[in-house]
């Protein structure tokens, strides 16, 4: 008997050693010479894509960390960037004039320079005439390996997410999309660029395929962590060694923000009440009286809901009319996190080391709190782990901008409002069993592979 489970085990070893021998050349077979694309990419601003004819799908040079696969199942047939679709879009993800008062551009509230996400110094994102948002826009790196757009998912493809933004009253202030066309069809750039790139005159649905073809384009990867699983074990410090131990153990980080070969952007992309809100809202009674105004409740509705009145806080609920989705929002991805501050879907966290402390005492109570929130009793030294891997996870074109954001939330570490030590550690409230601890004497090979 044990003679038979003993060759079991070895076989299942060997099978898992197999397997994790395809996940790895699965991620970064994007590096194989076979597969290697043969076109540039510079993933930042569009500059040196190159076709070998115009109209062609443009073959991207994926970073490390982002396969070839996942490019493919990400990317549906005929919706594939051209040159021509692409410079189109990039003019106008960066044109101030979509907005009605030729205030607000993408741009604004996604920079390129800074990770595609607003450093405007608010915590939620300020549209048109000084109008202030609910949410706090997410980066568009990586956006087209995202299955829903949006802190709720409201959109289901990148092309309907670009249209949102430009009608709703609070960002860029737009009545209709008869105004929109009307408005681009007068400039005589983009009357000629239409016509020359969709063979026919402006209309709302190219515009919206324009700007989303040039957002595939804009995707991340080459972070620190990326080398490290490429083999260079230098590429981590210690401290972020232990991070990423933590991160899957004690942490419980990756029970949400999954890392896999065929995952790679740290998130389960599911949606989750983690009691950000829930300080500052009566979730019962809000989604009681959302669901008065949702019975006929449209896209523009739901959209207008989400970014201008205190029904924002209710989430995926907005979209799905579901109990179990109030207060919850999208795990987002965890790559280039260090860069991609303030944090959650109302900015209300400036820092990672805010980050870790409210998961840290299990979040805020409520009655919708996601069953997996639980106080984890985490050190102060294993915080400042974990906020070291975090930062690892950063694109190394961002490297200097990464290190600016490292000292400036390190300096930031004295206030610390979501602090509560005895909630974390058991001596103050009830949320659970603490997860277990990490094998800290080999903390590196711990982990998806």
């Amino acid at each position: 008997m044990q003679t038979s489970r003993g060759k079991l085990i070895a076989g299942f070893a060997a099978a898992g050693a197999l397997v994790t021998l395809v996940l790895i050349a699965i991620v970064f077979g994007s590096h194989d010479e076979r597969a290697a694309p043969v076109v540039s990419q510079s993933g930042l601003t569009g500059q040196g894509l190159k076709a070998v004819e115009k109209q062609e799908p443009l073959k991207p040079s994926l970073p490390l960390g982002v396969s070839p696969q996942l490019y493919a199942m990400a990317v549906a047939r005929g919706r594939e960037p051209t040159l021509s679709l692409v410079s189109l879009g990039e003019k106008l993800f960066k044109d101030k004039r979509l907005s009605v008062d030729d205030s607000i551009a993408c741009e604004t509230c996604h920079d390129p320079a800074k990770g595609f996400t607003d450093h405007r110094g608010g915590p939620t994102s300020t549209g048109v005439q000084n109008l202030q948002g609910q949410r706090n826009a997410p980066s568009v790196l990586n956006a087209m390996f995202q299955a829903l757009q949006f802190w709720d998912g409201r959109a289901p493809t990148l092309e309907d997410q670009s249209k949102l933004p430009i009608l709703n009253p609070v960002e860029m202030g737009q009545k209709t999309p008869e105004d929109v066309v009307a408005k681009l069809a007068k400039i005589p750039e983009y009357s000629d660029s239409f016509k020359s790139v969709f063979g026919r005159d402006v209309t709302y649905d190219d515009m919206a395929a324009a700007i989303a073809a040039f957002e595939r384009t804009q995707y991340s990867g080459n972070a620190p962590f990326d080398h490290f699983l490429g083999g260079d074990n230098s590429a981590l410090s210690d401290s972020a060694k232990r991070g990423w131990a933590l991160f899957q153990g004690k942490g419980r980080c990756s029970s949400c923000h999954a890392f896999n070969s065929v995952s790679p952007l740290f998130s389960d992309q599911k949606f989750h009440n983690i009691g950000i809100a829930a300080h500052k809202q009566n979730f019962a009674e809000l989604a009681k009286k959302a669901l008065g105004i949702l019975k006929t409740g449209d896209e523009k509705q739901i959209d207008e809901l989400a970014l201008q009145t205190s029904y924002s806080e209710l989430g995926r609920f907005l979209v799905t009319k579901n109990q179990a989705d109030i207060g919850a929002f999208k795990s987002e991805t965890l790559r280039n996190i260090g860069i991609t501050g303030p944090y959650m879907h109302d900015g209300s966290l400036t820092t990672l080391w805010d980050v870790m402390d409210h998961y840290n005492k299990g979040g805020v109570p409520n009655p919708y709190l996601d069953g997996g929130m639980q106080r984890l009793a985490l050190s102060e030294a294993e915080i400042d782990d974990l906020v070291t891997f975090l930062f690892a996870l950063t694109d190394d074109r961002f490297a200097e901008f990464n290190k600016a954001e490292l000292a400036r939330q390190t300096a930031l570490k004295t206030n610390r409002p979501q602090r509560e030590t005895e909630i974390a550690e058991g001596r103050k409230g009830d949320l659970g069993d603490i997860g277990t601890n990490p094998d800290l004497r080999n903390p590196a090979t711990l982990g998806a592979f």
